[in-house]
């Protein structure tokens, strides 16, 4: 059983590293859809907004919500804490 949990641990790790990556790479690369709107302007520049905030932002909006859904999975899966305060009992001496 620890086995496949771990198989399963791995291949989520996978797909959500791989996944935010391209979620980053292409949150980036509406810098450039902007940049190239202000540099062609009028009504081209309009369409290139629109079509970036219309179709562009609600898929990364979903995809990266999903992969950091199956990141906590992960890390619920794999026992990891983040963000939590723990305090380690006063050695006496």
């Amino acid at each position: 059983m620890k086995k496949n949990v771990n198989g399963l641990i791995r291949a989520i790790e996978m797909v959500y590293g791989y996944g935010i990556m391209a979620c980053l790479f292409g949150g980036g690369l509406t810098f450039f859809g902007y940049l190239a709107a202000i540099i062609f302007g009028g009504e081209s520049a309009t369409n290139i907004c629109v079509f970036i905030y219309k179709t562009v932002f609600p898929i990364l909006t979903y995809a990266s919500t999903v992969l950091v859904l199956l990141g906590l999975l992960k890390m619920y899966l794999s026992g990891e804490t983040a963000l939590v305060i723990t305090t380690k009992p006063k050695s006496k001496s």
